[in-house]
């Protein structure tokens, strides 16, 4: 979404980016530390790109004649946790679950367990970093992670460009998905 920025929200952006220059200065690889997540929804089917359905034809061939269709009304939430080496976590929100700030709270406990199993090297000194959704900032949410000794990066409002899963993440998992039918969201 675009946005301008107040004069207040530019600040505390350049803020927040100056103090994590200022810490990857101070420590090196605080990178290899950081955890990052996001939400998104995944489509029963979603079409392909131009790109993916072009086909060869020689100049005198019948043009291809191809079905108008449409995204599927079918669609589920995946919340994934990556770090540098690849995803940690991720899950697929059940069908008619709210995602709120209690099924976040499950979420978030979840992945405490998997870090301590698959980042033992980090397991005690990871950093947590997603965005200001509702269900991220709530004050159980707050308090949870607080509980459990887990610091969060902080996220300036309105900057995609500090999520790595909006540029990154999401459009490669979109991208092998388009075209694809899933008969039940569990494939």
């Amino acid at each position: 979404m675009l946005k301008n920025l107040s004069v207040e929200q530019k600040a505390n952006r350049l803020e927040i980016c100056q103090g994590l220059v200022g810490r990857l200065e101070i420590e090196p690889d605080f990178l290899y530390k950081v955890i990052t997540g996001d939400e998104s929804w995944v489509f029963d089917y979603d079409l392909e790109t131009k790109r993916q359905s072009s086909e060869w034809h020689t100049k005198s061939s019948p043009r291809p004649k191809k079905a108008r269709m449409s995204r599927s009304r079918v669609k589920t939430m995946i919340f994934v946790f990556f770090d540098t080496r690849g995803i940690v976590h991720k899950e697929f929100v059940p069908p008619g679950q709210t995602v709120n700030h209690a099924f976040y709270k499950d979420v978030l406990e979840r992945l405490l367990k998997r870090v301590q199993r698959v980042r033992t090297d980090i397991a005690d000194r990871w950093v947590l970093h997603h965005d200001n959704a509702p269900a991220h900032t709530a004050l159980s949410i707050r308090e949870f992670l607080a509980k459990e000794n887990i610091p969060v990066l902080p996220h300036p409002p309105y900057s995609p460009d500090l999520a790595p899963c909006v540029f990154y993440l999401f459009p490669e998992l979109k991208s092998e998905l388009k075209g694809r039918h899933f008969r039940a969201m569990e494939n």
